[in-house]
């Protein structure tokens, strides 16, 4: 070791399952020490093969490093995991999906267990991770001061978006942005039902319908989140409230039509019209976002 180089943090990882696989992966590609733990052993054996530390329970995992990451099936799995262990002085940054709810909660639970905590939302797929020009990240949130003291070994695998002290925010934006991917996945899945029966061909339909949700995503995105701010639902609208509102019935019969279920369309077109009611024809489809707050 030369006067120039330190030596890599070390890291204690729960969990081992693809995700967690892969992220083991990344950290060892990288030379950070790295001490694994799973319920199920052989997925354990086989990290040790490629050079992590195997610990035989996860308070072995817990006690081997001060950087400890959790990426486990749910909220209760952590809990479970983690239940009897010595905390005290460690830096626990949590990776396993959950509610904002669940997140604040375990942040205050592992306050009370002497650790530091960052929640972690992750946007991407196994085979993104270790791979910097895929594009995924993780979302963290809980204390600046520890996203910053681990920033680079936590930027390893995946790229980081530090969202905010609260400990929720994480989650918040991770489902936040999925329940966004559900949403156009559902639109495509009713595109794909209307021509399903006919003479066409989905892979020539396909990228007809991908340049066309690309085009209208955008824009709609980013005038939403002005307009949400400003509160002018008005200015500048293209394509009128009234006059969608007006359309929707062609979009019911066309799918009648087609022997195509409306329920994917149905709901928002009521929201549209609802929004109709109470607000001005002359807006866009923004204030149907204040319409789902309860």
């Amino acid at each position: 070791m030369t006067a120039n180089t330190s030596p890599k943090t070390s890291v204690s990882l729960l969990g081992l399952g693809a995700m967690g696989a892969a992220l083991a992966r990344a950290w060892l590609a990288a030379g950070h020490p790295l001490t694994v733990w799973n319920r199920t052993p052989a997925r354990v054996e086989a990290l040790a093969a490629e050079g992590a530390k195997a610990a035989d329970g996860a308070a072995g995992a817990v006690a081997a490093s001060d950087l400890v990451v959790v990426c486990l099936l749910d909220d209760g799995s952590v809990g479970s995991a983690l239940d009897g262990v010595d905390l005290a002085g460690k830096d626990l940054v949590n990776l396993t999906t959950t509610t904002p709810a669940q997140a604040r909660a375990r942040a205050a639970w592992a306050g009370e267990r002497g650790a530091r905590y960052l929640d972690g939302g992750i946007m991407a797929v196994p085979p993104m991770i270790g791979v910097p020009e895929a594009g995924g990240y993780v979302f963290y949130s809980g204390s600046r001061e520890l996203f910053e003291l681990h920033r680079a070994v936590l930027a390893v695998p995946v790229g980081t978006e530090y969202v905010g002290e609260d400990a929720g925010f994480a989650a918040l934006h991770d489902v936040a942005l999925l329940s966004g991917m559900y949403g156009m996945f559902a639109g495509a899945a009713h595109a794909f039902a209307l021509i399903r029966r006919e003479d066409i061909d989905p892979v020539a339909f396909a990228p007809l319908l991908s340049g066309y949700l690309s085009a209208m995503a955008d824009p709609y995105v980013l005038q939403t989140a002005d307009r949400l701010k400003s509160g002018d639902l008005t200015t500048g609208v293209v394509s009128r409230l009234a006059m969608q509102v007006a359309g929707t019935p062609t979009f019911l019969a066309t799918a009648e039509g087609q022997g195509v279920s409306t329920e994917l369309l149905r709901p928002y077109f009521e929201l549209m019209r609802r929004r109709l009611d109470v607000g001005s024809g002359e807006e866009d489809l923004t204030g149907v976002v204040d319409l789902l707050l309860r």
